[in-house]
């Protein structure tokens, strides 16, 4: 959902600059769409680029399974891809996550069709990536970024014109369609605090459970809920079970609706060590939640000092 609203984000801040409509496609590359389109087909078009529907059942967790998943994507796209772009000759191109394939395509075709690359994240450029990014983004169109920091990041690389790079903030959720979500049905417990995000390193929840097994030896009563989803999730779920604590510490797993969590939660805490931006950060906010959050690149440390002012409680 988040990556849908931000291709309509990026769609519609090309319809400002260009003042003038056009006509959307989004491309289902590997069935990563096919449940959406199916139920909202009324409201987008979308195209199906191949029948590789298999790969979206394909683990992508792990180094390894990862990038066999995208070697085999930009393997089995190539063509149809190739096809598309010559056959439809779209104005633009957005290219967001699956970005490799379309810019390497763009480097060795004279297509007309202009390249709008979304970073989100600051990436990690081994050699091989920075030369291969240094040769593709010669002939892009532009590249927007959701932070300060990573766009300043990229000046500093000196890889790319600096007049093709542009801020763009991530979309929010709008107030009406939260008024209908927050209240959606939601069993009410005790005060609780909340964290959201996949158990990865960046998110830092064992530093939060580890802060927590030492509030709960003085409040038994305190409950953190870590709402998500990740490949390490299973070895914080035993963790807590070695530690006596699943009635304080609940992992859940993935919630489709946040909102309800975030309107009910006694204080929302975020400590990861990096974000970019971090969204579920400003979708807190959003919801008027209370808020704590580590100080980290790139997003969290912009949204809590803007023009030096600094926000909240130092």
């Amino acid at each position: 959902m988040q990556q849908l609203k931000l291709l309509l984000t990026l769609y519609y801040h090309l319809i400002n600059i260009q003042k003038k409509k056009f006509e959307a496609i989004i491309i289902n590359a590997f069935g990563e769409w096919l449940n959406y389109g199916a139920k909202n087909s009324q409201h987008l078009k979308f195209y199906n680029l191949n029948s590789l529907n298999f790969l979206n059942k394909f683990s992508s967790r792990g180094f390894i399974k990862s990038r066999l998943k995208y070697f085999l994507i930009f393997i089995l796209s190539y063509f149809p891809l190739k096809n598309f772009i010559q056959k439809e000759k779209p104005e633009y191109l957005i290219i967001h996550l699956i970005t490799s394939l379309p810019l390497f395509l763009n480097l060795i075709n004279n297509f007309d069709t202009k390249i709008i690359l979304r970073i989100s994240g600051k990436p990690q450029l081994n050699f091989l990536r920075y030369l291969f990014w240094r040769l593709t983004l010669k002939k892009i169109y532009k590249v927007t970024f959701p932070t300060n920091e990573t766009l300043n990041y990229f000046k500093e690389l000196n890889i790319i014109d600096e007049n093709k790079l542009e801020l763009l903030y991530d979309p929010i959720v709008h107030t009406r369609y939260l008024g209908k979500i927050k209240n959606d049905k939601f069993l009410k417990q005790n005060e609780f605090y909340l964290a959201i995000g996949r158990f990865t390193r960046q998110k830092n929840f064992f530093f939060l459970i580890k802060c927590f097994e030492q509030i709960c030896k003085k409040n038994q009563n305190i409950k953190l809920i870590i709402l998500g989803d990740g490949e390490k999730r299973k070895n914080f779920q035993k963790y807590l079970e070695k530690k006596k604590l699943e009635k304080n510490i609940f992992l859940p797993g993935y919630e489709n609706n946040v909102h309800k969590y975030l309107s009910n939660c006694k204080l929302f805490i975020l400590s990861s060590l990096w974000e970019d931006p971090g969204f579920v950060l400003v979708e807190a906010m959003f919801s008027e939640a209370l808020v704590l959050s580590s100080d980290c690149p790139s997003g969290p440390k912009e949204i809590l000092s803007i023009n030096k002012k600094k926000r909240g409680l130092i």
